[in-house]
């Protein structure tokens, strides 16, 4: 078999030209059998994607909870992991698996396989069913509530271990898994799962961890490389009548109004105080102490990306006409990088069925995300909205946080980094570096004390509508720039093998 040297020495020059040509075509070319074992192994893969599916784990409803855990471990024991445990926490247990494969180095996987809530009226296809369906432009793609967050990717993953097995091979990096049930609502137990002594004592010898990613632009097939991701805190705000002391203890004829205090409208004010007239930058007492500027590197960053990347596409796959203030589109991607956020996720109070209900309600809720940027904390920023609402006459508004973590950061030039993007440019796929994912993950429980590793997304291929109604992920790609399952499939074979070798 052809060494990792040899193959990335082999594959410089017209090699590297014939993927730029055509990108994936010299995926995992080195080992044929590698390639045929995906393609061999294709409807099993597709199957095993369904049938995760269709065991949705949602741990706002406390849905399939350990069912999904007991799922989630035998995948990874199909999978070839030889250590596999549930990890109970003080909530929805977690999965810790490893493969020694003898090698020098070693990666992190950080798997979820928790998902979203859903309503099935509002999906063309049923969401639990894993329908794959033709989209124009696209080409086949599987339609399914974690399709693409985060079930589809990690199938990717799941595949390429299946397609080593296939063709008695072993992969060229040892792997450390670790699975939460809970990332949907804010990851509040994973870091008991990964600072669990031996959990920690299995990821410190890590090059670095990767969250599965399928993100290729549906166009130009090009990728972003995140350099970090935002924290986030979820909560809800509760105002009601009986700890305002004001307003009614329980739902009153609305004709009261003219002589009682809303909560409703109690908690309207209070919203109004957290963000600017427009809603679009918040203004919560010394919310912006702690943020930390962007560095010339990262704007430089952020300008080569915008020179690769088209703001119409990103409209287009927002479904938005106008971007915040009709910013340039330079403007667009500072600001997404470097604004934290106070987002209204919804907003109830009262009767809310057909038809009207004329009541005067005694309680209201908003459910908030803040998004939070490097040196902001969940703890601070948590602490800092408190004294916001008391200082403002609403200390009477519940603060209730369901879930929440830091902002992640890794090194342009760390290891990690520097494989994602050598498989990129094998697979002929423009990339551009960007400093931080809008979204979240929790990746800082890896890129923090005691863990400190490098960690980011990772992999090929395309999905979209993650948290949204018909959830997608590509499997057949009509169109030649971006890659379907199997060469998806390859991809992290690929990166694999960079991880081994990249310095």
């Amino acid at each position: 078999m052809t060494t990792t040297t040899d193959r990335r020495t082999i594959l410089k020059g017209a090699a590297l030209g014939a993927a730029l040509a055509m990108p994936g075509a010299v995926l995992a070319d080195a080992d044929p059998a590698l390639r045929r074992a995906v393609a061999a192994g294709h409807d099993a893969a597709i199957r095993r994607l369904r049938d995760w599916i269709a065991l949705p784990t949602i741990a706002a409803e406390k849905r399939n909870i350990e069912e999904g855990c007991k799922y989630m471990m035998q995948l990874a024991t199909d999978a070839g992991f030889e250590h596999v445990e549930r990890v109970p926490t003080d909530g929805v247990p977690g999965v810790f698996a490893t493969m020694n494969n003898g090698a020098k180095k070693t990666l992190a996987l950080y798997f979820m396989y928790d998902v979203k809530q859903f309503d099935p009226a509002e999906w063309s296809s049923p969401p639990l069913e894993g329908k794959i369906v033709d989209r124009p432009g696209l080409g086949k793609v599987m339609i399914g509530r974690g399709a693409t967050n985060q079930k589809g990717p990690e199938a990717v993953v799941l595949a390429a271990l299946h397609a080593y097995k296939a063709a008695g091979r072993k992969p060229p990096v040892n792997l450390v898994l670790v699975a939460e049930g809970e990332e949907e609502i804010g990851s509040p137990h994973f870091p008991q799962i990964v600072r669990r002594p031996d959990v920690l004592a299995a990821l410190k010898p890590c090059v670095g961890a990767i969250i599965p990613s399928g993100w290729q632009n549906p166009v130009d097939g090009g990728v972003v490389v995140n350099l970090g991701a935002k924290g986030i805190v979820e909560l809800e705000l509760v105002a009601s009548g009986e700890k305002w002391g004001r307003g009614p203890a329980k739902d009153l004829h609305s004709s009261n109004k003219a002589i009682v205090d809303s909560p409703a409208w109690h908690l309207v004010e209070a919203l109004a105080t957290l963000v600017s007239a427009d809603g679009n930058t918040p203004v919560i007492d010394g919310w912006f102490d702690r943020v930390r500027p962007l560095t010339a590197r990262e704007k430089a960053l952020i300008a080569d990306s915008a020179a690769k990347r088209d703001p119409a596409e990103a409209m287009r796959g927002m479904g938005i006409k106008h971007f915040v203030g009709d910013l340039s589109w330079p403007q667009v991607l500072e600001r997404e990088a470097a604004m934290p956020t106070v987002n209204i996720e919804g907003l109830v109070a009262g009767y809310t069925g057909p038809g009207g209900k004329t009541i005067l309600p005694s309680r209201a809720v908003a459910k908030l995300d803040l998004r939070l940027v490097p040196d902001q904390t969940k703890d601070d920023c948590v602490t800092k909205l408190k004294a916001h609402l008391a200082r403002r006459g609403f200390g009477d508004i519940e603060v209730n946080v369901s879930g929440g973590y830091d902002p992640t950061e890794t090194s342009e030039s760390s290891t990690l980094i520097k494989a994602e993007l050598a498989s990129y440019a094998r697979a002929g796929v423009k990339t551009s570096v960007y400093p931080r994912l809008s979204g979240s993950w929790p990746g800082f429980v890896f890129t923090s004390p005691p863990v400190s590793l490098p960690a980011g997304q990772f992999g090929f291929g395309h999905g979209n509508g993650a948290h949204a109604p018909d959830e997608y992920m590509l499997i057949d790609s009509s169109n030649p720039k971006v890659l379907g399952f199997d060469d998806a499939t390859l991809g992290f074979i690929d990166f694999f093998a960079e991880v081994a070798a990249v310095g």
